[in-house]
């Protein structure tokens, strides 16, 4: 996200009401400017942590967890940030990671550089990650993706932090010559980021209701790491002064699917917060959150898939 976009947002598009939108112009515009400063009630709280005052942060849970923020010494992103996570010290799991995509050219490969988070307390986390998932038939998932972190070495390598990981089962993950429903998923992501000026991602899989969860690996070794049941995307687009929202979801299973329509994933942006409990992209001001979280499927299908 570019400074000037910044200051534009915080300043001035808060001052600003918005036009309806219909099917026909599922993108939200501000449009007659207002007296009255835009509530935004459901903000981070961003005394301790300023960047949690960007667009990609949910609003963050709290209690037992900690928001980790990855940075390195690239121009990719204004303020150095690659990717940020919450991470759930009891749970030893994270709830999501949320990263900005801009157009730029691919400078490194995959460093498959797998390692602990250094950021992340010892006591907060396995003491060795990489042996739960031995044996145990799932794959590292990452949820930043590798490929999505191609602008330096040093932003590639914290992808492969244990953190960014999710256990995912093969099929699901990539499958045979990359069918699985989280590779294609990650790769319609990244077709849209020229699309668009900015394009602020939020992924992850469910970790907080037993119910979203399919089980636990190794749970006799320190309570286990979470396998989710289920895992999603929330996308929030920018064109010049336009936005436009989706979310992702899908049940993690084991199935090869002939064949992969990615609309059939599609929900709202208000129903993936009932499904989750996260309250995404809370920074912005509340009638543009209301606005794009609350189109219907067809509306955002419409807008997207174009």
């Amino acid at each position: 996200m570019k400074q000037h976009f910044r200051l534009f947002l915080y300043a001035t598009l808060t001052a600003l009401v918005l036009t309806a939108c219909s099917s026909d112009d599922d993108d939200v515009k501000p449009s007659t400017p207002s007296s009255q400063k835009q509530p935004n009630l459901n903000a981070n709280d961003n005394s301790l942590q300023p960047e949690l005052s960007r667009l990609e942060f949910p609003h963050v849970k709290g209690g037992n967890s900690i928001v980790v923020i990855h940075k390195t010494n690239d121009s990719y992103d204004p303020d150095g940030i690659s990717y940020s996570l919450e991470w759930d010290c009891q749970k030893k799991s994270q709830r999501w990671s949320c990263f900005q995509m801009h157009t730029a050219g691919t400078t490194t490969g995959r460093t498959n550089a797998w390692a602990e988070d250094p950021d992340i307390p010892s006591s907060a986390r396995f003491s060795d990650t990489n042996a739960m998932y031995k044996g145990s038939g799932f794959t590292r998932g990452h949820i930043c993706a590798s490929a999505d972190r191609l602008y330096s070495a040093a932003a590639n390598m914290q992808t492969f932090y244990y953190s960014n990981m999710q256990p995912q089962l093969y099929n699901f993950n990539a499958g045979d010559n990359y069918t699985g429903v989280w590779v294609h998923m990650e790769d319609q992501v990244r077709s849209w980021v020229s699309k668009c000026d900015t394009l602020y991602v939020v992924k992850g899989g469910t970790i907080d209701r037993a119910d979203q969860i399919l089980m636990r690996i190794k749970p006799n070794v320190e309570g286990g790491l979470i396998v989710p049941k289920y895992f999603f995307m929330a996308l929030l687009a920018k064109s010049g002064n336009t936005f436009k929202a989706l979310g992702f979801w899908a049940e993690h299973n084991d199935v090869v699917l002939p064949s992969i329509d990615l609309k059939d994933y599609v929900v709202s942006i208000d129903e993936l917060e009932e499904l989750t409990g996260i309250d995404f992209f809370c920074n912005l001001p509340d009638p543009v959150e209301k606005t794009l979280e609350g189109l219907s499927r067809e509306s955002i299908c419409s807008a997207w898939f174009k």
